[in-house]
């Protein structure tokens, strides 16, 4: 190779790798300036978010707190459960109030402890319900009017003036000092008024009263308990009428049924909560619930139940052919 030859040869190589530096050097400005151009947008756009045209307006802007009760609310109060005494057995105030009532009751069993829940011991049918004691089902007769005898009924006849003859001195003195014989009582046929009996039927209770007695549970009388049996015995009457006259082809099972007792006497929401037997007891049972009347609150329980009362009613048909009807 010549001289002439290495040196152009040499020149077109450093011509060659001055290019191929330039391009490097092009291509890193342009990589930087697009880097740059980048970042640029990025804090545009991230400082737009962090500090945006209204935040001077919006710091103008009154503070608003806003105040949230974080407090769990209290629960509803729920009645105590509603057992029907008899006020004959009346005693006072018991000093635990288990149960709502007609009358008060001290808790006692006949047979010692042998269970957790708040009732006596006792043996019994298999069923639902708190009864105490079995009795049969008594429709209320009301009494009959008296009739005037026949006695009173005779127009007396007129009789013929006697001369008294006088007496003496001392006939007068004895007729003074006698007593008189009282006329006897007039006699009146009178048919007494039959009272309304619910029917019962005594159930195997196990429960935890320790104190012998006369079975009976911690219960205290109160307006709506004395109201509650009033609405009860009612709406009981209405459905032994009904059971009797439409419940042939009833089945046998329970049926539970809720409702809401209104001030004005008025029930509604009649609900089914529960059915065990036939659509036609279940109806039966709904249809003389909604039909019952009942009366007015009276002054003391509509002021302290504005909005009136659920009651909780059940009606089983047993195999043997009773119907046991019990709140719950």
């Amino acid at each position: 190779m010549t001289t002439a030859e290495f040196i152009i040869g040499h020149s077109t190589e450093d011509a060659a790798e001055k290019k191929k530096e330039a391009r490097k050097i092009l291509w890193a400005l342009l990589a930087a300036l697009g880097i740059h151009l980048l970042i640029g947008y990025s804090l545009a756009v991230f400082g737009g978010l962090l500090y945006s045209p209204f935040s001077a307006i919006e710091e103008d802007k009154p503070v608003e707190l806003t105040f949230m009760d974080l407090a769990t609310p209290p629960p509803a109060k729920k009645n105590s459960m509603f057992i029907e005494n008899d006020e004959s057995k009346q005693t006072a105030e018991p000093k635990e109030k288990t149960f709502e009532s007609n009358a008060n009751s001290i808790a006692a069993s006949a047979l010692p402890a042998s269970g957790d829940a708040p009732l006596p011991t006792q043996d019994g049918k298999s069923r639902r319900g708190i009864d105490f004691e079995n009795r049969d089902y008594v429709a209320p007769v009301e009494g009959a009017q008296p009739q005037p005898s026949v006695a009173e009924q005779a127009t007396p006849q007129p009789q013929a003036t006697v001369q008294p003859t006088p007496l003496t001195k001392s006939e007068e003195f004895a007729m003074l000092t006698s007593k008189p014989t009282p006329p006897p009582a007039p006699q009146s046929s009178v048919k007494p008024a039959q009272k309304f009996q619910r029917p019962q039927t005594k159930v195997r209770i196990s429960g935890n009263v320790a104190s012998l007695g006369s079975t009976s549970v911690n219960a205290i009388a109160t307006p709506q308990g004395r109201y509650a049996k009033l609405a009860w015995n009612l709406i009981v009457m209405r459905a032994s009428n009904y059971f009797d006259s439409r419940g042939e082809s009833a089945a046998y099972g329970a049926v539970d049924v809720s409702f809401v007792i209104e001030p004005t006497g008025r029930i509604s929401n009649v609900t089914l909560e529960r059915n065990t037997s036939n659509q036609v007891f279940a109806n039966i049972m709904l249809q003389a619930i909604s039909d019952t009347r009942l009366p007015p609150f009276p002054n003391e329980l509509a002021s302290s139940l504005p909005e009136g009362f659920q009651f909780d009613a059940g009606f089983d048909y047993s195999p043997d052919d009773s119907v046991t009807v019990h709140t719950h």
